[in-house]
């Protein structure tokens, strides 16, 4: 791996790192960890990488390790950057035949997404995005049990991200996260929708199977002097009739990371929080409420491939990361070896499926190029209706 990003004052380049090596299944042998060759040069320090490894810049970094013996240089390109350096590397890396996971958003806006599909599909590149939270073994099992009919026909979803950190001006105060966050250059046109709807908006659609084919959003900027929005409130209607409530929020006082989904259907409903990410709730009229636990009793394959501790043992935010990670690497090893030959190095998760490839993308999915773009165009989408005074709008195509 090389990473783009992340140097030591970061948040996520930490995470991505942590993640990305949890499974000894990927190694960090090269980064441009900042725009300022000194902070980069500060952090390959810190990470032990050799000095002739770490680079100024992200260009000086693919093509050097372009030139290097295969075996010897990067397999693939982090990106951990804010938003607005999302496209150049990720671009430059494909064409340079270098696979890529990035950070979310995939892109600033949907132009440049549009532009990097064309890209994944010309070069047949592997791309992950990762939302992370879609690889939480109870989301899994979720995602399975509406799947296989467990609720029946899907008629409301609920899905909410509330969050409390940006209830003053903190981006006054230089503080670095908020700083870029809340800045359109940099960040883009949409603040909150951009940072955490775009993870509300990808778990419904993830866990129901289902799109959202319109909806009407209603943004707000309540703190005086912000230039985004820190406040959503949408209506959703989905394919196949469901209806929806989408609601995030980064001036909700006291509230953390409350991500959580409510999914009713004709013959039941299920309920996940991402602060108590082992328990799944699942709801009936006539029978109350069965818990489901991670590792206990749960049923799906996708729930045990990802489950990573023992029954009682909270599964964590770095796990999310770790099993994407995983799951990219299992499919990029399998592209290169082109067999089935993952069982001792992955525990057994890497066996053989039906087509004979060592990765199963029903089990070991993850997030890809389409997710990136379908996020744009849901940003897109939230702008134009809350822009022309709350009205109901088509999901952009």
């Amino acid at each position: 791996m090389g990473m783009v990003g992340g140097s030591l004052e970061a948040f996520i380049g930490a995470v991505h790192r942590r993640g990305a090596m949890l499974d000894g299944e990927i190694e960090l042998v090269c980064g441009a960890f900042s725009s300022d060759p000194g902070k980069s040069k500060a952090t390959g320090e810190a990470l032990y990488l050799p000095a002739d490894r770490v680079y100024g810049s992200y260009e000086a970094m693919i093509e050097r390790e372009k030139a290097l013996p295969e075996g010897q240089r990067m397999d693939f390109v982090t990106i951990v950057t804010p938003n607005f350096m999302h496209f150049p590397p990720a671009r430059m890396a494909l064409r340079n035949g270098f696979h890529v996971v990035s950070d979310k958003p995939a892109t600033l806006n949907s132009e440049e997404a549009r532009e990097l599909k064309k890209i994944v599909e010309k070069t047949g590149l592997i791309y992950v995005l990762t939302h992370n939270y879609t690889a939480y073994p109870m989301v899994k099992e979720m995602k399975y049990l509406i799947k296989t009919g467990d609720i029946g026909d899907i008629r409301k979803v609920i899905v909410e991200y509330p969050q409390g950190w940006l209830f003053d001006l903190l981006e006054a105060t230089g503080q670095k996260q908020a700083d870029w966050r809340t800045d359109p250059v940099r960040n883009g046109a949409a603040g909150g929708v951009g940072d955490i709807g775009t993870h509300a908006e990808n778990l419904a659609e993830y866990v129901t199977g289902l799109k959202i084919k319109e909806l009407l959003a209603d943004l707000t900027i309540f703190v005086p002097g912000r230039r985004l929005d820190d406040d959503a409130n949408m209506l959703l209607r989905f394919e196949g009739g469901a209806k929806g409530i989408l609601h995030d929020s980064q001036i909700a006082h006291g509230e953390e990371n409350d991500l959580n989904i409510r999914v009713y259907g004709s013959k039941g409903g299920l309920k996940w929080r991402q602060l108590d990410p082992n328990t799944l709730v699942r709801t009936d009229q006539v029978k109350g409420q069965t818990i489901i636990r991670t590792g206990v009793n749960a049923k799906s394959p996708g729930a045990a491939a990802h489950t990573r501790q023992p029954a009682g043992h909270p599964e964590g935010y770095v796990e999310t990361f770790a099993s994407i990670y995983r799951n990219f690497a299992m499919a990029l090893r399998a592209r290169m070896n082109d067999k089935a030959a993952l069982g001792a190095a992955t525990g057994g998760l890497g066996q053989e499926n039906a087509s004979g490839t060592a990765y199963d993308s029903e089990v070991y999915d993850f997030p890809t190029i389409d997710d990136g773009l379908r996020g744009m165009l849901f940003i897109d989408t939230v702008l134009e209706s809350s822009g022309n005074g709350a009205v109901w709008t088509k999901f952009k195509q």
